[in-house]
């Protein structure tokens, strides 16, 4: 793994925009405006390095399903901060395995080995359209001999036949909230609906917010049933609602994607829970919900919060700090490991899980140890030639 320098295309901005990226401008706290997407540089893996991290990811996601059914078969759900009323519907989601769509791990990783988990993003991953469409197109235009860690959209297509097979109906609605202002989560909202278009599904778009409950069901804004819905939404966030016992209950006719086991995934208790587990794991960095113990380096993460949610990493030099408030919620403690830093910039590398299965990278920059709303997301390619 290595960082270039690129040529930026000369029409790249109303390229990406018209690739769905219209949350390509970042306002920084000054005013200013910088573009989330960089393509002055790329960053470069060999294929052998790849399918090492494609076996990581598959393993680090057996890991954390494993430690999802041990949470389970312990009742450990105080320590996630899940209440007591959601445990049973969060058994039963994982008894059940209802269908399941994809996942992000964050993970630090400089191209020497091993990669350390750093979070896995398991219920609301954005950033998804960057790294399935834009970047590949990007490929195509600049490198078209070269390939990509990327097979997201093909992916996502079988993914979504596969659980289309599964259903009585095949409508899917697909929703997002639209409290959210700069167009990333309507943006990724469509693409997941085009991808189940194109699985021969019959997708509907519409805001979060216009889903009713008439008694007995789910209802969209024509009072249809919500029969099979896919939420960009985090299960945190509705069960904090006043319809989030109705969405457990068991006799509601309505499949959520993701199923609500994947509380225990989204959560940051997991990474002490993987710790307890696999102790000393190559993949795994120390972690611990009940102190720092006697790490001396460490960042002090919400076991709540989509994306990352506001962390602090306590070293002796001091302390670094996302600027929002952390609130009352509990903490994971994860050793500190400083993302790599290539030219003066952090990287963090996002490994996509797409229907359990390793799918592709999308990589993200920041000039601070802590990749926040102002990190900035770079192409990659895959230094082989493309199999044909």
């Amino acid at each position: 793994m290595r960082r270039e320098a690129a040529t930026p295309r000369a029409d790249w901005d109303a390229t990406v925009r018209s690739q769905g990226l219209v949350y390509v401008d970042t306002e920084l706290p000054d005013g200013g405006i910088v573009s989330y997407w960089d393509e002055t540089a790329a960053y470069v893996f060999g294929l052998e390095e790849v399918l090492r991290l494609e076996e990581a990811t598959a393993e680090l996601h057996r890991m954390c399903v494993a430690a999802a059914e041990h949470v389970v078969a312990r009742g450990r759900y105080a320590e996630f901060g899940i209440p007591g009323w959601a445990a049973e519907a969060v058994a039963r989601s994982l008894r059940e395995k209802p269908p399941s769509l994809y996942g992000r791990f964050d993970l630090c990783y400089d191209g020497s080995w091993p990669p350390k988990l750093l979070e896995y993003n398991a219920d609301t991953p954005t950033s998804l359209v960057e790294a399935s469409i834009v970047q590949w197109f990007w490929l195509e235009e600049t490198r078209p001999a070269a390939d990509q860690w990327n097979s997201l959209h093909e992916r996502l297509v079988a993914a979504w036949a596969r659980i289309g097979a599964g259903l009585h109906d095949d409508r899917v609605h697909v929703v997002w909230s639209n409290e959210e202002e700069s167009g990333e989560d309507q943006i990724t909202a469509g693409y997941l609906a085009e991808t189940a278009r194109q699985a021969g599904l019959k997708a509907e778009l519409l805001p979060i917010q216009d889903i009713g409950w008439d008694g007995r069901r789910f209802v969209d804004a024509a009072d249809g049933p919500v029969t099979t819905c896919f939420k960009l939404y985090p299960w945190e966030w509705m069960l904090a609602e006043p319809y989030g016992p109705l969405a457990l209950e068991p006799g509601t006719p309505t499949t959520w994607i993701e199923p609500a086991w994947k509380l225990l995934l989204s959560n940051k208790a997991l990474l002490a829970v993987l710790w307890e587990l696999f102790p000393g794991h190559e993949y795994l960095l120390p972690a611990y919900l009940d102190s720092p113990r006697q790490m001396t380096e460490y960042v002090a993460k919400p076991l709540l919060g989509r994306e990352g949610g506001s962390v602090r990493i306590v070293t002796p030099a001091g302390k670094v700090s996302n600027p929002s408030d952390y609130g009352d919620e509990g903490f994971c403690y994860q050793e500190f490991r400083a993302l790599p830093s290539f030219d003066g910039n952090h990287v963090v590398l996002g490994s996509w899980i797409i229907d359990g299965e390793p799918a592709g990278a999308g990589l993200r920059e920041s000039t601070s140890l802590i990749t926040d709303n102002y990190a900035r997301f770079l192409p990659h390619y895959i230094d082989t030639p493309r199999l044909t």
